[in-house]
């Protein structure tokens, strides 16, 4: 144990004065070694960081007081207590009845094991979380933060939550939608800008005809007010020519990535019914559209996404397995695996067989018919991505129908009233800067 050496954990992306006060008691005993918490560890927790660890190590490095950085990888910092036994280690009282309080225990234990202190520092009063929040989103709000932000997810998390938005008010809810659990909290990681859905509520059917320009004037709608990565539903990608146009329009934009169907033929919903027959596109032929997009983008962060139709069309696991080796091998940084099978037994085997083969690819599934499982369980498959893909537009229907068939019952709005929204709740989700 080092005399008068203290220990201190941060985060980093946003540096308030409640950061800087720990920092500053930290120095009173001592030269400070910061412990700073990686993408993974801070996504076991909370939403991960807009900044990057290089780049919150870089502001860190820089503030008056802090000797040393040194990356945690768990909110306790066991390995690195334990490495460098530090005399104190300083945090603000704030975790005593937090969430926190579990690591706290933990760290006071491990500190005793050499005679070590834990020193609570009264929490810093007037540091509004919200407005800290707040912050931290805006971080995200260029284009190349946004597109890199899919990839950094993938690294840190076991598990990426994304949800359907067809309008900037939906792109809203996605955005600030939270739930506290024993675990940590639960939020979207990202978004799904889904063809259906977009069409659907223009009230037009879903075909591919609707031109990418056409498309992205609405997704601007939610790019505007949303920091979030989206991933793109691109259909079938269209003609080789024009998917390659595709992909460098998305890439300009901050999206993702883009997920594109191995099916040829008149768009249909796979999901339609039982009695429509999908036409595979040849495996050389889907796999040429992989390399071509692959070989347009400019960044090696924005990821080209291979949707497996097989299992939709009556095919095998096998053969769905054979076309996804073939697609990851033609460059295809992700495999999506589709099926309108209730059970989802199909997907569960071919999620166990390719994750023996591939360990790094991400599997994506969108269990829109088999939605009995939960997502713990689609992680011991070997998923990486689950997408909720139409949830926001089928529950925005019946609600509108609701509405509108109460007030032609009564002839007034009164009994209404409570089937909607305050319309002060609906501004405070609208941004507002001065």
């Amino acid at each position: 144990m080092t005399d008068g050496f203290s220990y201190v954990t941060l985060i980093g992306d946003v540096i308030h004065p409640g950061n800087l006060n720990v920092i500053s008691e930290a120095s009173k005993r001592g030269e400070v070694i910061v412990g700073l918490l990686t993408d993974k560890a801070i996504a076991e927790r909370e939403r991960p960081p807009f900044l990057d660890f290089q780049q919150r190590e870089t502001i860190i490095k820089n503030i008056v007081g802090v000797s040393k950085v040194v990356p945690q990888h768990d909110w306790c910092g066991e390995d690195n207590l334990r490495k460098f036994k530090p005399k104190y280690v300083i945090h603000g009282d704030d975790w005593i009845h937090n969430n926190l309080s579990p690591v706290r225990e933990k760290t006071i234990k491990i500190m005793s094991e050499w005679g070590g202190e834990v020193i609570d520092i009264p929490y810093t009063q007037g540091i509004n979380s919200s407005v800290i929040m707040t912050a931290r989103r805006e971080f995200g709000t260029t284009p190349e933060l946004r597109l890199k932000m899919l990839r950094r997810l993938i690294d840190s998390k076991p598990l990426i939550r994304i949800m359907e938005v067809h309008s900037g008010i939906s792109g809203l809810i996605v955005e600030h939608a939270e739930i506290e659990k024993e675990d940590g909290l639960h939020y979207f990681d990202g978004m799904w800008s889904s063809s259906l859905t977009d069409s659907t509520s223009k009230g037009k059917p879903d075909i591919e005809a609707v031109d990418l320009t056409t498309r992205l004037q609405d997704l601007t709608n939610v790019l505007e007010c949303t920091t979030k990565p989206i991933i793109y539903d691109g259909d079938t990608g269209g003609k080789l020519e024009h998917f390659v146009f595709t992909v460098r329009t998305l890439e300009r934009n901050g999206i993702s990535a883009v997920i594109i169907e191995d099916k040829m033929g008149l768009k249909r919903n796979s999901l339609y019914g039982t009695s429509v027959q999908q036409t595979l596109a040849p495996v050389e032929d889907f796999c040429a559209k992989i390399q071509a997009g692959k070989r347009a983008q400019l960044t090696k962060d924005f990821m080209i996404i291979a949707r497996l139709e097989s299992l939709i069309a009556g095919h095998s696991v096998d053969e769905a397995l054979e076309r996804a080796r073939a697609y990851v091998e033609a460059g295809a940084d992700g495999i999506m695996i589709h099926s309108k099978e209730k059970s989802g037994m199909d997907i569960k085997e071919f999620c166990q067989r390719f994750r023996k083969e591939f360990e790094r690819i991400p599997i994506v599934l969108v269990p829109t018919t088999y939605n009995q499982f939960r997502e713990k369980e689609f992680q011991e498959w070997g998923a990486n991505i689950i997408i909720y893909a139409n949830h926001m537009l089928r529950a925005s229907y019946p609600a509108m129908v609701k509405v509108a068939n109460s007030i032609l019952e009564n002839e007034r709005s009164l009994e209404a009233d409570e089937l909607c929204m305050p319309i002060k709740e609906i501004l405070n989700l609208i941004p507002y800067y001065e």
